[in-house]
């Protein structure tokens, strides 16, 4: 689709689970890292959940779902 001069840009959203034993920053961060082994064109990134796996009144696991979106290529 063009507009004008300007070629429009499409992008998909797909939603992506990260992990760490660290911190939520590093879930983050490891969500991307994994995603961009099969991902290409990764444009934004967006946390939209956190929450903490639990064990023996001690957190054990850091986790972060983000919204990815990419370029869709023609």
């Amino acid at each position: 689709m063009r507009r004008g001069d300007e070629e429009m840009e499409v992008y998909k959203i797909i939603t992506i689970v990260g992990a760490s034993e660290k911190s939520f920053s590093d879930a983050a961060k490891n969500a991307i890292l994994e995603a961009k082994k099969t991902v290409r064109h990764i444009r934004r990134a967006e946390a939209i959940k956190f929450d903490i796996k639990v064990e023996n009144d001690q957190v054990s696991l850091y986790r972060a779902e983000m919204k990815i979106s990419f370029g869709v290529e023609r």
